[in-house]
């Protein structure tokens, strides 16, 4: 869209949720409108106030705006990085766009992979930002923006204050449900606004419940269309979750909503190519699919916005890392340093083949990390030693870099309490770089635009200024949100297990998956690549098998990073996309 006096351009994607109010300001103070659509409301504001507009904004967005009176373009992206942004330096150009695949066809960008990020991918599961696993392309970090001139950075800067800083209020527990009560409905109601229909996730857990229980209150006279998922029970008893598809029956018929499921099949692992491509990052999660499968089934019934109960678990408090903390914090982390080293050895000898005995490893196996440092272990999928075993000595070396966890809770102040030093990681990286990168990348593939009701921006503001056992409470998380909608949804729902967005990928991994984990791991693969140690490889392979190691998500990791450089690198193997 074009400014009326032509010296101004913007490209934008996604949606302005106070843009109403917005136009009003700008109406009464004198411009002047030709349609109705939030764009022209964002391109007016900047013409208003510059780069200042950033921080009016309640939204989801990621926004380039020329300037040809400063012959300056900026590039910038909502506060929680629910729309990706990448960019490049090639050249005398920097090349930006919502997808790498748009940035691979720009001539000269190189493909050299980013060690760095590979290791972060073996870690973790994703690559916190900026960094992607091509060395030349970034990401625009969540509430950043950057000042492009000449074909140069010519500021990087970020426009959004950072949550965690809040001061944390001193208000009663009723206080406190009453407000996150008023906030999510104001949320859910901003981002009702569409000129098509709007459906929603349901997997009848909290967060989804409460949005959706919201969001049919908003409209009594009409039922909303929501969509779940169903998968095989047995195989969700085995991973240690337990299935949704009842709650979220349960759930529905007590709202007097519409629910439409799909099933889960083993049959959906043969997308794991194209999961990969349409993600442009090998995030090692099947959960993706999920997404794909619910967004297709709602674009059949022509619905063309879901609302999504992601974020809740994440500035809440919702995950086992959560209650772990507070109880590290509460108890045996106070335990002198060689306690803590003796726990941490004897959790690390734990079979991993017993759930309980899996997830205390997990938990506990570096326990002798203290501070920053034993926050940012809670995120770890695979531990160090077995990191450095299944790379390359080439890559192993070029991998070494500090720990971009730590280094982000270094920028909050030593106040800031450890609980929401961990909700921040979750909301600056894991939301942002896993959870809402996988969410938009696989609804937008089918056409579907979804919104996350439970990350507006005054809300999470709300969230982190929470006193903490409000959230935590005990061994309940999201207390106060779960207090907030007792008398709208059912009381079975309020203290359920904690399921996640899951496959049975444990399951899946010794059937559906295994000729392709053959394929993509096999000595020959690994060697022609050069990446990673085959033998180190072999090992975490037999470690997992023995029930000596938690491999299947590392596995999963080391797949999809073999299928990703099939893609991005080779270009060989594109998946067909009809």
């Amino acid at each position: 869209m074009v400014s009326p006096d032509n010296q101004v351009v913007l490209v934008f994607n996604g949606e302005i949720f106070n843009f109403k109010e917005l136009r009003q300001d700008l109406e009464s103070a004198g411009y002047l409108f030709k349609g109705h659509s939030d764009t022209e409301v964002l391109l007016n504001l900047y013409c208003a106030h510059g780069e200042r507009m950033l921080q009016m904004l309640n939204g989801m967005f990621a926004v380039a705006i020329w300037d040809a009176r400063r012959k300056a373009l900026l590039l910038a992206r909502d506060d929680m990085g629910v729309k990706p942004l990448y960019w490049a330096k090639t050249g005398e150009a920097i090349v930006f766009a919502s997808e790498i695949k748009a940035l691979l066809s720009f001539p000269g960008l190189r493909r050299d992979l980013d060690a760095a990020a590979l290791r972060d991918h073996l870690t973790y599961l994703w690559a916190p930002a900026p960094r992607t696993m091509l060395k030349d392309v970034k990401k625009l970090e969540p509430g950043c923006a950057m000042w492009v001139k000449a074909g140069q950075v010519e500021r990087h800067f970020r426009w959004a204050d950072t949550p965690a800083c809040s001061p944390i209020q001193d208000i009663s527990d009723e206080e406190a449900i009453d407000q996150v009560r008023s906030a999510l409905h104001q949320a859910v109601q901003r981002q009702l606004v569409s000129d098509v229909p709007i459906g929603a996730f349901l997997s009848g857990g909290l967060d989804s419940s409460a949005v959706a229980a919201f969001a049919q209150r908003a409209a009594p006279g009409s039922r909303l269309q929501c969509f779940t998922i169903g998968m095989d029970a047995a195989s969700m008893r085995r991973e240690g979750l337990v299935a949704d598809l009842p709650y979220a029956r349960q759930v529905a018929a007590h709202l007097g909503v519409d629910l439409h499921e799909v099933q889960a099949t083993p049959a959906m692992a043969d997308e794991l190519p194209r999961m990969i491509w349409h993600l442009d990052e090998p995030q090692a999660d099947p959960a993706p699919l999920n997404v794909l499968a619910i967004s297709r089934l709602a674009r059949q019934q022509g619905i063309k916005v879901l609302l999504s109960g992601a974020g809740g678990d994440d500035i809440f408090t919702g995950y086992r890392r959560h209650r772990l903390l507070q109880l590290e914090l509460a108890g045996y982390g106070r335990l002198p340093q060689m306690a803590r080293s003796a726990i941490a050895a004897a959790a690390r000898h734990l079979p991993t083949d017993n759930l309980f005995f899996r997830r205390l490893r997990k938990g506990l196996g570096q326990t002798h990390l203290s501070g920053d440092q034993r926050i940012a272990s809670l995120f770890e999928w695979l531990e160090p030693e077995w990191v450095d075993k299944v790379l390359s000595p080439d890559m192993l070396h070029q991998s070494r870099h500090p720990n971009p966890l730590v280094e982000a809770l270094a920028e909050l102040p030593a106040s800031v309490p450890g609980l929401n030093r961990m909700l921040h990681l979750e909301c600056r990286h894991f939301l942002a770089d896993h959870n809402l990168n996988y969410t938009d990348k696989m609804s937008m593939a089918a056409g579907v635009e979804v919104r996350v009701p439970l990350l507006d921006r005054d809300l999470v503001r709300l969230a982190f200024s929470l006193p903490l056992r409000v959230k935590q409470r005990g061994r309940q998380g999201k207390w106060v949100l779960s207090q907030a909608v007792r008398n709208m949804v059912p009381a079975s729902i309020l203290n359920r297990p904690k399921t996640g967005f899951a496959l049975p990928l444990r399951a899946w991994l010794h059937g559906p998956l295994n000729a392709l984990m053959q394929d993509t791991l096999s000595p020959q693969a690994l060697h022609r690549r050069g990446i990673f140690n085959p033998q180190g490889v072999q090992q975490l392979i037999k470690a997992d098998a023995q029930g000596h190691v938690d491999g299947a998500y590392p596995l999963l990791a080391l797949i999809c990073t073999e299928l990703w450089c099939r893609a991005f690198i080779d270009e060989s193997e594109q998946p067909a996309l009809h």
